[in-house]
């Protein structure tokens, strides 16, 4: 029986999360599975994965084989690594404590890849929004200034158009009856 490790669908149209697990190769996508080993969301920036780390790195040394999508979810997480790891331990390469030390090195450097990440998407998002307002406030304080000009323009007294009435000449005699 050969053993996978990959995904099923589940949620909404358009609006899918998965969840990882482990399942004979010939059964169906959402079909019957051995163990649910967690969860996948895409639909978050950065995508959210919740995985039971020592069930995985068990059911990959016992031979389950990850789809493609589901090594990188694991490649992400760190468990391909341990796996790697721990092989070398089996063979006589490495200690545990080297091991041990390396994966938390390796750990350390990706979880300042994923918080510079989220601070950095934060901080675009907050850039984007003050661009936005002040793009606004400039369009806003244009269309105030034109439509002042116009109605300054209508208020104005048309001095041209008006006819000017004649005084009458100090010079002329007066009519008296």
């Amino acid at each position: 029986m050969a053993v996978k490790i990959r995904l099923q669908r589940h949620g909404k149209k358009d609006s899918a999360f998965y969840h990882v697990v482990v399942a004979d190769g010939r059964a169906p996508r959402d079909g019957k599975f051995i163990e649910k080993l967690g969860v996948y969301d895409p639909t978050s920036n950065p995508a959210t994965i919740d995985i039971n780390f020592d069930a995985t790195l068990n059911w990959l040394m016992k031979g389950a084989q990850p789809t493609d999508t589901c090594r990188a979810i694991l490649s992400y997480k760190g468990i391909l690594m341990k796996k790697h790891l721990l092989e070398g331990v089996r063979k006589g390469a490495l200690t545990e404590a080297q091991v041990e030390q390396k994966f938390n090195k390796w750990l350390d450097e990706k979880t300042g890849k994923v918080l510079g990440k989220k601070d950095q998407l934060i901080s675009d998002s907050t850039k984007k929004a003050s661009e936005r307002h002040k793009a606004e406030t400039a369009a806003k304080e244009a269309k105030a200034a034109k439509v002042a000009a116009k109605t300054a323009a209508a208020q104005a007294p048309k001095v041209a158009d008006e006819p000017v009435a004649e005084t009458p000449a100090a010079d002329a005699p007066e009519t008296t009856a």
